[in-house]
């Protein structure tokens, strides 16, 4: 049923079935469906809520990294899809335009003004898709091995939802329960997400964070992300060069630094469950320090 592609990282390259994140997306928004009408029953401020505004998310996420698992899109052009997948939260006017920065405290873009442009549009149509882009590409740069593009996510979406207030919490109940799922099986190496996943799982995490007004706690969780993408890009702008792990006798090593999995591998050649595990330890770090910040706050 679904395509078979190579495990690149596996002695003779055995055939993974792929595009698995279609579960992901189906269980998720049926779940946001079905509390949105919850919502329409008990409420009447229901057209708006933030389960329906979360299922439009990760629709859009699931169809852009479907079109990307189908056509094989350039990193160019599927860098700005996220952008799109922003409208929602836009449009419906979810999230707060009051955010929580450590440098310039605390911003209420509704007493903003730039030029003629008021500062609630600015949150709106730029802060907000620029977030959406950020998190998602930098989530679906941080692959290739198994578990990475899974439990990586999984680990951030569980800091977000202890940082946030338990009348959001619900929204991510049914998602990280099923992403939880598909982590077990993609760490041992039986099925992989797809960019249908990845995509879904980073649009996830950013709705979600805008949503429950948490960004403050969503750039502590991502900073592993955001790191090991600056790496990537630098290396691509200024040298031409790709990040790549090569391996021997099941043991992965690099004679660069050009990413994160790179630089670890450079220092420390191991496995690839070892590394995907040394990966997920420095997510559950800054997880950690993520929920500590915004208890702190």
């Amino acid at each position: 049923m679904f395509p078979r592609v190579p495990d690149r990282h596996k002695p003779g390259n055995p055939l993974i079935p792929n595009g698995f994140g279609v579960f992901y997306v189906l269980f998720s928004v049926i779940y946001l469906f079905l509390l949105h009408g919850f919502y329409s029953i008990n409420s009447a401020e229901s057209q708006n809520s933030p389960a329906l505004n979360l299922a439009v998310c990760i629709l859009f996420g699931g169809f852009m990294g479907l079109l990307d698992d189908w056509i094989d899109l350039r990193w160019r052009y599927k860098a700005f899809l996220p952008i799109f997948a922003a409208l929602p939260l836009g449009v419906l006017r979810q999230g707060t335009p009051i955010m929580s920065t450590y440098i310039f405290g605390r911003i209420n873009f509704t007493q903003i003004t730039f030029w003629i442009i008021p500062g609630e549009l600015i949150f709106y149509f730029g802060v907000i898709p620029l977030i959406v882009t950020v998190t998602t590409n930098t989530v679906n740069q941080l692959g290739g091995l198994n578990g990475l593009e899974t439990i990586c996510p999984s680990i951030v979406l569980m800091a977000l939802m202890l940082a946030s207030s338990p009348e959001y919490r619900v929204l991510l109940y049914i998602p990280l329960a099923v992403y939880l799922v598909l982590a077990f099986f993609n760490f041992q190496g039986k099925i992989f997400v797809g960019n249908t996943g990845s995509f879904a799982a980073g649009i996830t995490i950013a709705a979600y964070a805008i949503i429950a007004n948490i960004e403050q706690a969503l750039l502590i969780s991502i900073l592993p992300y955001i790191f090991n993408s600056i790496l990537k890009l630098l290396n691509i702008f200024l040298l031409r060069q790709t990040a790549t792990l090569k391996m021997k006798d099941n043991i992965l090593y690099s004679d660069h630094r050009k990413s994160l999995l790179t630089l670890i591998a450079f220092y420390k050649p191991t496995t690839e469950r070892k590394l995907v595990l040394i990966v997920s330890g420095i997510f559950v770090v800054f997880a950690c320090l993520a929920v500590l910040a915004n208890l702190l706050t």
